[in-house]
């Protein structure tokens, strides 16, 4: 009788927790409601077999329950139920499958006039381009993959000249224009999924996938990478920001194409020694960093990483929070740099400077270190040296005594919490695997003997 109860329990607590669950599909902002009918109308088959079934068992138990007096009836085969549990079983599978394989027809099929977006995944970030005023994407290959050419853009392809490269996580799309996502892998397989959108398909290295739907409503999505794609695939995120079709052409105008980022010219050093003047004050004639005044170590930085962090610093996204002491004092020497061009000075010249030698000043369990390195390294490298592709700056020579601090200010959410900080969110999640101080000592112990 216990096992009746039971049975009836959880047939009666699964129908409550449907009904009331407060888990359930977030609000579409696609035109793919047939998905949703597709995937309830599955859920109330297998529901009312679930029901049948556990409810059968139920009846069966307490029905032919043991009764000495009774004498059990042995019957190997019945053809007739038999047959009846095939047809029903059948009928289930196929009103399951089919309204699958109409939704399937619909999702392969691209509509003429659907705009056309190359989202680009890599360990572990997104970027994105969109054809130009011909309207044709250029060819790309992974062989043309390089610092100055993050896209892997062909120099033989006049075509891509005008596409628009956004080297950023954040997509912006208008609303009620049906649009083709060519989905491509710069190293192991993604998966581009937006909840509220319904649709999700794999980046396969090689080759080219591809997924089409029409945004139906404004707003700020999540981009999520669904395929297990290394040590930090749960820091691959992303947004997709569908706009009025005049705030996406404001957008737009504001991207840089693949020509326009060709024509900038590199970084002058002997221009940029003049404005280093003002940076030496704190980081030394050789960028070796200063304790006394908080400052780190430039000359170990790389220039483009350097260029990166100015902007963020001028724009506010780094540099802005109140607890961040020492960040919003750099932030108005950053303005300094009035221009792009002055930017790309500084940097180049810093990257001429040699590195001193770094004194440690923390004392740590150096193998230890080493375990807790291993999460640093899928970015930063095995030997610190920093990855152009992954945007990490190098580690090795770093002041530890800095990069204790940015780790701190990265678990409380000092550094790295502004929406346009892309990889701080990452660096967020990254440290908050450290678990205390001491972990943190061990990890940069480490860090100093490369």
């Amino acid at each position: 009788m216990k096992l009746v109860i039971a049975l009836v329990l959880l047939v009666l607590g699964s129908l409550w927790f449907h009904w009331w669950s407060p888990w359930w599909m977030t609000p579409i902002a696609s035109n793919w409601v047939a998905i949703d009918d597709t995937i309830e109308l599955t859920l109330y088959i297998t529901g009312v077999v679930f029901v049948a079934v556990n409810l059968f068992m139920a009846w069966a138990i307490f029905r032919y329950r043991f009764d000495p007096s009774r004498r059990s009836h042995y019957e190997p085969e019945n053809k007739k139920l038999e047959t009846w549990l095939t047809v029903i079983t059948a009928v289930g599978v196929a009103a399951m499958l089919a309204p699958g394989l109409v939704v399937w027809a619909d999702f392969v099929e691209v509509p003429e006039n659907a705009d056309e977006v190359e989202i680009v995944g890599a360990q572990w970030q997104w970027s994105y381009r969109f054809p130009g005023a011909d309207g044709i994407l250029g060819e790309v290959d992974s062989r043309f993959v390089s610092s100055d050419n993050p896209f892997g853009m062909s120099p033989n392809d006049k075509a891509g000249n005008d596409d628009v490269l956004i080297s950023s996580n954040e997509l912006h799309l208008p609303i009620d224009r049906p649009v083709k996502l060519l989905l491509r892998s710069k190293d192991v397989l993604h998966d581009f999924a937006v909840p509220q959108f319904r649709v999700k398909m794999d980046l396969v290295p090689g080759t080219v996938t591809y997924v089409w739907l029409t945004p139906t409503r404004t707003g700020k999505f999540d981009i999520l990478c669904m395929e297990l794609c290394g040590i930090a695939h749960y820091t691959m995120r992303g947004h997709v920001v569908v706009d009025q079709q005049k705030d996406f052409d404001h957008w737009m105008s504001q991207q840089q194409t693949w020509a326009e980022i060709q024509s900038i010219p590199p970084g002058d050093p002997i221009a940029g020694k003049g404005s280093y003047a003002t940076c030496a004050a704190c980081h030394g004639q050789q960028g070796e960093g200063n304790l006394a005044m908080n400052s780190p170590n430039l000359a170990i930085l790389q220039p483009w990483y350097i260029a990166r962090e100015v902007h963020y610093f001028k724009d506010g996204i780094r540099g802005a929070n109140e607890s961040d002491e020492y960040g919003r004092q750099m932030a108005p020497m950053a303005n300094m740099l009035i221009d792009e061009t002055a930017i790309r000075n500084v940097a180049a010249y810093i990257g001429t400077l040699t590195p001193a030698a770094t004194i440690s000043t923390l004392n740590g369990n150096v193998e230890k270190g080493a375990f807790f390195y291993n999460s640093c390294g899928a970015c930063h490298g095995a030997k610190a040296q920093g990855n152009y592709a992954l945007q990490s700056p190098r580690l090795a020579g770093q002041n530890d005594w800095y990069l204790k601090r940015q780790l701190e200010n990265f678990r409380l959410g000092v550094r790295g919490a502004h929406k346009g900080d892309t990889y701080g969110h990452q660096m967020v999640l990254m440290a908050r695997s450290l678990q205390n101080e001491q972990s943190i000592n061990d990890l940069l112990a480490y860090v100093n003997t490369l």
